[in-house]
C-alpha cells in the first residue's frame, strides 16, 4: 500500500479497547509460547491455593465447631477429607482433637501463602518474559519502517507503543491472573454452600445480581473518567515538556509566569478530574461494604433460625458467613480489574495495530550483489518524486557524478537537495525515474547493501549514549578501534578526543552535549570515514561551526574526498568553490550544471545566490 494511501490517524486515535478480548489475547500467545512450562505450574499453583483457601474455613466450621465443640457426628455437608485429616493428624502425633484442628488449619494456611505467592511469582515471570521479547520485536519492526512512515506519525506515539502500552499488557496478564484466583474458590464456595443448605444459599446469590449491576455502572463512570484523566495527565506533560525543553528561551523572555499559569490551569483540571474519580471509587467501595453488612446479617438472621430447627448446624452458619467474602470478593475484584483490563486491551490494540503496520521500502526479490568496490559512479535520468500527491519535490533530474567526482549541490531552501539524499539513500521508494550506481539501478539493489556504500554526514547528525570509540564504531564488528583512531586522525578529531579525560573511552552525555557542536561534527566525519564508503554525502555538514573548526573540516574534507565520489550541499557557498562541478537546483529542477567559475561567468542562479551571499558577508565585517 502506498503511504499517501494509508490512515496514519489510527495513530493519534483513542482506542476504547475490548474487556478479554480473545482475538488480542490468543496474538499474545505466541509470546508467551516459550514459557508456556511455567504458565502450567502457575495455573496448577493457583487451583491448589484457591481449594486450600475453601478448606480453611471449612476446618474452623465443620471440624472445631461441629465435629469438635458440639459433637456433631452426622455430617451431612462434605467436608472434603478436613475431618478425618484432623483425626489422624491428633492419633500420630498424640494430639488433643482441638489442638490437631488448629495444627491443620495453620498447615492449610501456611500451604496456601506459598502456594499463592509461587503462582504469583511463577505468572510475573512468564509475563515479564514474553513482554520483553514482545518489546523487542516491537522495537525492531519499528526501528524498520521507512522514513515516510515517521515524516507522518508523531516519535511520542510511537514511543508510547514501547514503553506504557507495553506495560499496560503486564497489568492485562496479571489481571487475568488475578481474576482467576478469584474466580476458582467463588465456585467452589458455591458448591460447598449449596451442600450446606440450598435456600440459604439462594438468598444470599440475592445480592449478587445487585453487586454486578453497581459494579457494571461503576465501571462505565469510571471508564469515561479514566480516559479524561489519561488525557489532562497527557496534556500536564507535554506542557511541562515543551517548557523544559525551551528553558532558555522561557528564561531570556521572562515567560515564567505565564508558562506557570498555563500549568496551573491543566493541573487544575486534573486534579478535578482526578477527585472525581476518587470520589465514584469511595462511594463504590463503601456500597460494597455495605452489601456485605447486609448479606451477613440476613445470613445471621435466617440461619439463625435454621439453626434453631435445626436445618443446618452451627458450623454450617459460621460457614455461610466466612464463605460470603468469597462470593462477594470476586466481583469487587472484577470491578476494580474492569477499568485495568479496558486501558490494557487498548494498549494491546495500538501494539498489534503497530505490529501490523507493513509500510517499508520496496527491497527487490532477488537483489544484485554488488563487487567489493564501486567506482562510484551515479547516474540519476528523468527523476521525479513527492512526497504528497500533487506536490512535486523534483522534476525530471537528469545528470552524472563521474567516479571520485566531488559534486556540489546548492538552492535556495526548499529546491530539494536534501530530498536527492534521501532518495540516494533509499529512505523512500520512488517509480518515477531512476537512478544507477555504476551502472545498476538502484532498486535492484538492497537498501542495507546500498547503505554500507553510501557515507552520510547531516547537519543535524545523532550523537548516540556511549563512548566516544562506541559513537564512531557504531556497534560495527568490521570497525577496530586501530581504524576508529585513524578516521580520527584523519579528520582532525584526535586532538580534542585525547584531550577528554578518558579519550576514546570518555562517555558522552545525552545528544553530546558535553561537546561543542564542532566537535560533534569531527566526530560524525571520523564515523562516516571508519566505514569506509565508496559514496560520500555531506549534508550542510559545515554550517553552524567556527571559523577554526571550520579550517579543520575543510583540511578533512580534501583526505576525505579524494578518489572518493562526493556530493556536497550547503548553503555557504565558499565552502564548495573548489567541487568539480556544481549543480544548482531550484524549485525541484536542475537549473544548472558546471564549474564554479562556468557560474558565475553564466550570471544566473548560481550567480544571484553567490552574489547576495558574499554581498551579506561584507556587511557583517563592515559593521564589526
Amino acid at each position: 500500500m502506498n503511504s499517501e494511501k494509508r490512515d496514519y490517524s489510527v495513530f493519534d486515535a483513542e482506542l476504547s479497547g475490548q474487556v478479554l478480548s480473545l482475538k488480542l489475547l490468543r496474538r499474545l500467545m505466541k509470546w508467551m509460547k516459550p514459557y508456556r512450562l511455567t504458565l502450567i505450574i502457575s495455573a496448577v499453583l493457583v487451583l491448589v491455593s484457591s481449594s486450600l483457601q475453601v478448606l480453611m474455613p471449612v476446618v474452623l466450621s465443620l471440624v472445631v465447631i461441629d465435629h469438635i465443640i458440639m459433637g456433631v457426628t452426622d455430617h451431612l455437608v462434605p467436608d472434603m477429607g478436613t475431618i478425618a485429616a484432623a483425626n489422624s493428624l491428633a492419633e500420630t502425633l498424640s494430639l488433643s482433637p482441638l489442638f490437631a484442628a488448629c495444627l491443620l488449619y495453620a498447615v492449610i494456611h501456611v500451604l496456601w501463602t506459598l502456594t499463592g505467592h509461587l503462582h504469583r511469582m511463577t505468572l510475573t515471570a512468564s509475563v515479564i518474559n514474553g513482554l520483553r521479547d514482545l518489546r523487542l520485536d516491537l522495537f525492531s519492526h519499528l526501528e524498520s519502517r521507512p522514513s515516510s512512515f515517521y515524516d507522518r506519525v508523531a516519535v511520542g506515539r510511537v514511543m508510547t507503543r514501547v514503553t506504557n502500552d507495553i506495560e499496560a499488557l503486564f497489568e492485562l496478564l496479571r489481571g487475568v491472573g488475578t481474576l482467576v484466583g478469584e474466580f476458582v474458590p467463588f465456585f467452589v464456595a458455591l458448591v460447598v454452600l449449596f451442600a450446606v443448605n440450598v435456600k440459604l444459599t439462594l438468598l444470599l446469590l440475592l445480592v449478587i445480581p445487585v453487586m454486578g449491576l453497581v459494579t457494571a455502572l461503576f465501571r462505565r463512570i469510571t471508564q469515561k473518567l479514566f480516559r479524561e484523566v489519561r488525557m489532562s495527565l497527557s496534556a500536564l506533560n507535554q506542557n511541562l515538556q515543551e517548557n523544559l525543553a525551551g528553558l532558555q528561551v522561557v528564561q531570556i523572555s521572562e515567560r515564567q509566569a505565564y508558562n506557570l499559569a498555563r500549568y496551573t490551569t491543566i493541573n487544575k483540571q486534573n486534579r478535578n478530574l482526578e477527585k472525581e474519580t476518587a470520589t465514584v471509587e469511595t462511594m463504590y467501595g463503601a456500597f460494597t461494604d455495605s452489601v456485605s453488612g447486609i448479606a451477613l446479617a440476613m445470613i445471621i438472621y435466617y440461619g439463625g433460625g435454621a439453626v434453631v430447627q435445626d436445618e443446618i448446624s452451627l458450623g454450617g452458619l459460621v460457614l455461610f458467613t466466612r464463605f460470603i467474602d468469597m462470593l462477594f470478593h470476586p466481583i469487587v475484584v472484577l470491578g476494580e480489574q474492569t477499568n485495568i483490563l479496558f486501558r490494557a486491551m487498548a494498549s494491546g490494540e495500538r501494539i498489534f495495530q503497530a505490529l501490523d503496520w507493513d509500510e517499508k521500502v520496496r527491497e527487490p526479490e532477488i537483489p544484485v550483489e554488488l563487487p567489493p568496490r564501486l567506482s562510484g559512479k551515479l547516474e540519476f535520468k528523468n527523476l521525479n518524486f513527492s512526497y504528497l500527491p500533487g506536490q512535486a519535490v523534483l522534476r525530471n533530474i537528469s545528470f552524472t557524478i563521474h567516479p571520485g567526482e566531488k559534486l556540489a549541490i546548492v538552492g535556495p531552501t526548499g529546491s530539494g537537495k536534501s530530498t536527492l539524499i534521501r532518495l540516494l539513500g533509499r529512505f523512500y521508494d520512488f517509480e518515477d525515474g531512476q537512478i544507477f550506481l555504476d551502472g545498476v539501478d538502484l532498486n535492484k539493489i538492497h537498501s542495507r547493501d546500498l547503505r554500507k556504500r553510501v557515507g552520510v554526514v547531516l547537519q543535524d547528525f545523532h550523537i548516540f549514549s556511549g563512548s566516544i570509540y562506541d559513537n564512531i564504531a557504531l556497534g560495527d564488528p568490521n570497525i577496530s578501534r586501530a581504524m576508529a583512531v585513524e578516521a580520527a586522525i584523519t579528520v582532525n578529531a584526535d586532538q580534542f578526543i585525547r584531550q577528554l579525560p578518558k579519550g576514546y573511552d570518555t562517555q558522552l552525555s545525552e545528544r553530546g552535549q558535553n561537546l561543542s557542536q564542532g566537535q560533534r561534527q569531527l566526530l560524525a566525519f571520523a564515523r562516516v570515514l571508519s566505514a569506509n564508503p565508496e559514496i560520500l554525502i555531506l549534508d550542510e555538514a559545515t554550517a553552524n561551526i567556527d571559523t577554526e573548526t571550520e579550517i579543520l573540516i575543510q583540511d578533512a574534507l580534501d583526505k576525505l574526498t579524494k578518489n572518493r565520489t562526493s556530493i556536497l550541499i550547503a548553503h555557504r557557498l565558499q565552502t564548495i568553490q573548489e567541487a568539480d562541478r556544481i549543480l544548482v537546483l531550484d524549485n525541484g529542477e536542475v537549473e544548472e550544471l558546471g564549474s564554479h567559475t562556468e557560474l558565475i561567468q553564466n550570471e544566473g542562479v548560481y550567480f544571484r545566490l553567490h552574489s547576495l551571499q558574499f554581498q551579506a558577508i561584507e556587511e557583517d565585517v563592515e559593521q564589526n
